[in-house]
């Protein structure tokens, strides 16, 4: 898209009814609804409206505005809920690295235990809970729009925020989980993590992307900042800089999985000290702002305009225009250390389980299957985080949480709470390797049942299946749709929603991928086989690991395994088949107002509602 410069009454172009807008301190070709949308009001002052409209109710937003106003919602961390649950938000949470400080969360279980709790029970989690996400925030769902500004004051006396966990801004910076604890980092990547959130959340220059910018920060040996798939990554690097040896941060942009289009984050040859490292975010983020296709919401991410202008070019631009200091060519990476997500046989490395810090203390892991906790168990949670530890909890992008600074005459008496039966740190591989999605149970674009799926898919695994020999970490993932939120080509299995009929009647289905994964040469997964009927998917599973031993290379892992095969050997290897499992979600959910309801018929539906939850009736 072109770019413009400078303001109307110079360039002499704009008339009242041009398409075109002038959005200080830039100017950008704004042309389609989401960007006129923000152009007549987004940022901070979205938040008066948010009060306002709560204070009127739900019923003051006028109909014809409620995509608009939705949209700007976004940038306080509020997505409404899909049809059938009209009046219901999710509420995203996103501190910088997932790093939860004493107190904070507690205070985030009280308000899922207040304000988080709908008018159906889900049959595995019950109501009222919260959800860990792929990007180390916390997700609340059913709030009323009602609630929205007490939330945020009981939020903001403990020092988080919703600002910009979602919308077309800065996103929830994510990184090592265990920065300045790990025994193993080569520079602490959660100072520079805080201090990009501290910069850039409610920076008036930053606030108006062409869309989200995701920013991975990592530090340690093992990589497990996913730094390959976000938009900007900065990477543990060494270089000789005036006769000494800096530890700083490689440059990569242009990562991402979504759109059926993935893409590795590439690298743009450049180093960056800590020192620097802002001020280069802050030159790639505005390079975004102004050259992003702010035209084709579909190709408004990073990863395409590095398809179309090469890192090379990146690297001048951001040299030429938005940096006032030479920039340094990178430096050797410490990427062959990467472990996380790897891919080997018998490796974890995702934080689960208990692990000596580097001052003596120790930090536990517990294993959050599909990222959901309930509210009782969580608060159970924080009361032993209070009592053993110092009260922090960390959030990983493998949907689990850490307590930290545990001392080592506490570790005996933390594990042994009962909670941690359920929350363990030591799991089974087909637990421990689950992540799934929000799915048809609240978001608009996922296409089938994810969470409640893929915790029964797990549950069969463990009780029938057995991993071949020396494999002890696997990777599941399901995504309800292309918008890949639970990261599906980064995993061992991958599973996406689809339909496709079953004797007859539409049934919810999955595409499969194998191979996926990161580390030092990451791979994206194959898909290999498509529209499976859900039902017959934990067969294929089973089939194909039994499939995978027999025909294995000694110790080879299961990723060295999919490399070496084409797509159609694989796919011969899936086999899928009906078992004993059973699927209680084959119809489709995606047509139901909420999946799990005794009648769960649209027309069922007791939304809108309000405040105190009586439905609004259709001709109010």
């Amino acid at each position: 898209m072109a770019k413009t410069t400078g303001t109307a009454e110079t360039r002499g172009e704009l008339t009242a009814e041009d398409v075109s807008y002038v959005y200080p301190p830039y100017a950008v070709v704004m042309v389609t609804d989401v960007e006129h949308w923000k152009d007549e009001l987004y940022g901070t002052e979205i938040r008066d409206e948010i009060e306002r409209f709560a204070e009127e109710g739900w019923e003051s937003i006028p109909e014809d505005e409620r995509d608009a106003w939705f949209e700007r919602f976004k940038w306080f961390g509020l997505y409404h809920q899909r049809a059938g649950q009209e009046s219901y938000f999710m509420l995203r949470i996103g501190p910088p690295s997932g790093v939860l400080e004493p107190g904070q969360f507690r205070r985030i279980v009280e308000l899922a235990d207040e304000f988080s709790r709908g008018p159906a029970s889900n049959p595995e989690f019950g109501n009222g809970w919260l959800d860990v996400t792929t990007r180390q925030a916390i997700q609340l769902h059913w709030i009323r729009l009602e609630d929205i500004p007490e939330i945020f004051e009981r939020l903001e006396d403990v020092g988080l925020s919703t600002v910009q966990a979602c919308g077309d801004s800065w996103r929830n910076i994510v990184g090592c989980p265990v920065a300045g604890k790990d025994k193993h980092e080569h520079v602490d990547a959660g100072a520079l993590a805080t201090e990009l959130n501290e910069t850039f959340k409610q920076n008036e220059a930053h606030s108006n992307l062409p869309r989200k910018w995701k920013v991975s920060v990592t530090g340690c040996d093992e990589g497990c900042g996913q730094g390959d798939i976000n938009d900007l990554s900065f990477e543990p690097a060494e270089k000789e800089l005036d006769g000494e040896t800096v530890t700083g941060y490689n440059v990569r942009v242009g990562g991402g999985l979504s759109r059926n289009e993935p893409r590795f984050a590439r690298d743009i040859d450049v180093f960056a000290t800590p020192e620097q490292a802002v001020d280069v975010a802050g030159g790639l983020s505005a390079l975004f702002r102004d050259h992003g296709d702010r035209e084709n919401r579909y190709n408004a991410r990073m990863k395409f305009l590095v398809d179309e202008w090469g890192p090379e070019k990146i690297r001048e631009t951001l040299q030429a225009e938005y940096v006032d200091f030479d920039l340094e060519t990178a430096g050797d990476d410490l990427r062959e250390s990467y472990s996380y997500n790897a891919g080997d046989a018998d490796g974890k490395h995702d934080h689960v389980g208990v692990h000596e810090q580097a001052d003596g203390d120790f930090y536990v892991g517990l294993n959050v299957l599909v990222g959901r906790i309930g509210v009782d168990d969580a608060y159970e949670i924080a009361d032993a985080a209070e009592e053993y530890a110092s009260g922090e909890v960390r959030l990983t992008q493998r949907q689990n949480i850490i307590l930290t600074d545990v001392p080592d005459e506490n570790l005996d008496a933390l594990l042994e709470e009962t909670v941690f039966e359920e929350y363990s740190p030591d799991p089974h591989p087909f637990q421990r390797g689950s992540i799934a999605c929000t799915g048809t149970e609240f978001c608009s674009l996922s296409i089938v049942e994810t969470k409640n799926r893929q915790v029964r898919y797990a549950r069969w695994l463990k009780e029938n299946v057995k991993l071949p020999e020396g494999v002890e970490d696997f990777h599941i993932h399901l995504s309800g749709c292309t918008a890949s939120c639970a990261q599906p080509q980064i995993a061992d299995i991958s599973l996406r929603g689809m339909k496709t009929r079953k004797d007859g009647e539409p049934v919810e289905a999955l595409d499969i991928g194998l191979g996926g994964g990161l580390g030092e040469n990451p791979q994206f997964a194959s898909w290999v086989a498509e529209r499976i009927p859900a039902d017959e998917v934990p067969g294929a599973i089973a089939n194909l690991l039994e499939n995978f031993a027999a025909a294995r290379n000694g110790k080879e892992s299961f990723r060295e395994f999919v490399i070496d095969r084409d797509d159609d050997e694989l796919a011969d290897l899936i086999e899928p088949e009906e078992t004993d499992y059973n699927d209680p979600y084959m119809h489709n959910t995606k047509r139901t107002w909420y999946p799990y309801a005794e009648d769960d018929d649209l027309e069922a539906s007791p939304a809108p509602a309000r405040a105190d939850g009586t439905p609004i009736p259709s001709d109010d």
